[in-house]
């Protein structure tokens, strides 16, 4: 029966039709509904793994038993997963083995713009690049029969808007795949000796796989009435052709999008007056054209940066835009803020009022950079900021009594743990604070190594942070609750004057976790308020002023009390106290 499906839904739904046994991803927007979908199905084991390398040499394990396995991240954790990534597309495959990853053009919720295509390329491992959610369920049972086919990996290249739009697909029943596991030194040992041997096997692979390519049904010619131009596209970017161009135009859709095939492109260029290359992000498609010796047009009508859109191809195109309409009105900009209650607020409020240099890291505690707050110096990826600070520190920066690091607790899990081993071994003086908000945040309240749950939200070990960071070497590590400004003061005037490395945990639960009770909302006595605009300094956006003085909105209040401890006038009081 036909039924609409999220891109993501449809990727976790070709897995189970595939006979996927083994899942292991970590949490990434927008990669993230892929594994939560995936574990629906009671056939197929799926877990979150503390990082992204993790999860790919699980799933390559699952494969070497002779199971179907797949493991899911963004663009930016297949960096995490690069070192494993580059030896298992020398070794091969048992059992199938799929790798999804989802690009996030425009950057919705990531520090970079990266486009994941030149990795199938640099690990010459196989790529498929469906358009809609009907392609990211054929496209991922077609990869199990080519990873098993051609003794592969194989991607699985999402972007935002395949990934988080719907579109119609026809479930099927699922099949069981399964092998037995034979000892196989020479093709699994990636010694030198063995892996010299396995390259001339990559290489050849590839040959078939260019071979594969020019005949595929997933590479098709859709024919178009005027040949005066022809466009060769993929994913979504081909979705805004179709739409702007409909079937006046002959277009080349690629479905594999490495290796790219070659006689089809040509015979293709052939055919039309002028070949133009629709692609978001980087020249992939065009370079390779170029290397065949076609005259294209590409990136000079193109961007680099940023999405694609119906009306921007239209215009790059030189056809009428699509119909539409707009407010006429300016939106007036909203910046991202942290929620009302976020317990990592009093942190760094208290982190700006000390002016500490704070090497912050990714997740939604990031926020903590954006007026009025401002208390963030940097962010660059998973794990930089405890590693940063230790650079920053020993290079002297800065005085190393007023630098942190700033890091949650899914992500120091993920590779924070490491940059602190560094500090303890080389002996910094920096202080590193965990904001522990007990679940991953950003990606949607996921569970972690630190929060006692798996994926399915059965009871598990729980990591204790306080132990392990004893357990490597720091000797000094104390918790403090974010919403209690003195202590929080206390803590980092304490922690950064110390001569050693210090830990400080900031623990306090996500505000928005739905086991969370909160108090009663604060209420604000105009009798008392003198528009000082104290409240003001901690961006919650419970806290307006109207007519000069706070005003409160009750139903984003969560009365943690943290705007009530700055003002002195007592004119912000629990409900109770009023």
């Amino acid at each position: 029966m036909k039924t609409l499906m999220l891109g993501n839904e449809a990727v976790a739904r070709g897995l189970f039709e595939a006979g996927c046994s083994f899942i292991s991803s970590y949490p990434g927007t927008p990669s993230t509904e892929i594994t939560e979908c995936a574990a629906l199905y009671k056939e197929m084991y799926a877990e979150w793994a503390p990082n992204e390398k993790v999860a790919m040499e699980a799933a390559f394990g699952a494969s070497l038993a002779g199971k179907r396995s797949f493991c899911a991240m963004k663009h930016v954790g297949l960096n995490v997963a690069a070192d494993p990534l580059f030896t298992i597309g020398y070794t091969g495959v048992n059992g199938g083995m799929v790798i999804g990853v989802a690009d996030d053009a425009g950057m919705h919720s990531s520090q970079n713009e990266q486009d994941s295509r030149h990795y199938a390329r640099a690990s010459k491992i196989p790529m498929l690049e469906p358009s809609d959610s009907a392609e990211a369920l054929a496209f991922t049972k077609l990869a199990y029969d080519l990873s098993e086919e051609f003794d592969t990996p194989v991607f699985i290249k999402m972007c935002t808007r395949v990934a988080h739009s719907q579109s119609i697909v026809e479930p099927s029943s699922r099949i069981e795949v399964s092998k037995t596991y034979e000892k196989t030194p020479q093709k699994y040992i990636m010694m030198p000796g063995n892996a010299k041997l396995r390259h001339p096997i990559v290489e050849a692979r590839t040959r078939k796989l260019i071979a594969w390519a020019e005949t595929c049904e997933i590479n098709r010619v859709e024919a178009g009435a005027d040949r005066s131009m022809g466009i060769i596209t993929s994913s979504t970017s081909y979705q805004y052709v179709k739409e702007v161009c409909g079937d006046k135009y002959p277009v080349l859709k690629l479905g594999m999008i490495w290796p790219l095939p070659e006689k089809k492109i040509i015979d293709f260029a052939k055919s039309v007056d002028t070949l133009v290359i629709v692609e978001e992000l980087d020249s992939f498609i065009e370079n390779h054209c170029r290397q065949l010796g076609l005259d294209c047009i590409g990136k000079e009508k193109f961007s680099c940066i940023g999405e694609f859109s119906q009306n921007l191809v239209a215009e790059k195109l030189g056809v009428d835009t699509v119909a539409g309409t707009k407010l006429d009105a300016a939106i007036p900009p909203r910046p991202p803020v942290m929620c009302a209650g976020c317990p990592h607020r009093g942190l760094f409020y208290t982190l700006a009022k000390n002016k500490v240099t704070a090497l912050g890291d990714i997740g939604c505690y990031t926020l903590g950079a954006v007026p009025p707050l401002a208390a963030l110096d940097t962010t660059i990826c998973m794990g930089a900021s405890i590693s940063g600070l230790h650079g920053f520190t020993k290079a002297g920066g800065a005085d190393e009594k007023k630098a942190v690091a700033v890091i949650g607790d899914s992500t120091f899990m993920h590779s924070g743990m490491t940059g602190l081993v560094n500090m303890a071994y080389n002996e910094s003086n920096g202080t590193v604070i965990i904001v522990d908000n007990s679940i991953t945040g950003m990606t949607g309240h996921q569970q972690n190594p630190t929060t006692g749950f798996n994926l399915k939200g059965d009871p598990c070990t729980k990591i204790d942070l306080e132990s392990f960071c004893r357990a490597i070497g720091i000797r000094r590590v104390r918790v403090v609750d974010p919403y209690d400004l003195k202590q929080c003061d206390e803590a980092i005037k304490e922690e950064t004057a110390a001569d050693e490395p210090s830990v400080i945990i900031s623990r306090r639960p996500c505000a928005l976790l739905k086991y969370v009770k909160h108090k009663k909302p604060i209420i604000a006595d105009p009798n008392k308020c003198v528009g000082c605009k104290a409240c003001m300094k901690i961006g919650c956006p419970a806290i307006s002023i109207s007519g000069g003085k706070a005003t409160i909105d009750n139903t984003l209040c969560t009365g943690c009390g943290v705007c009530a401890q700055l003002c002195k006038l007592d004119a912000l009081q629990a409900a109770k106290e009023v």
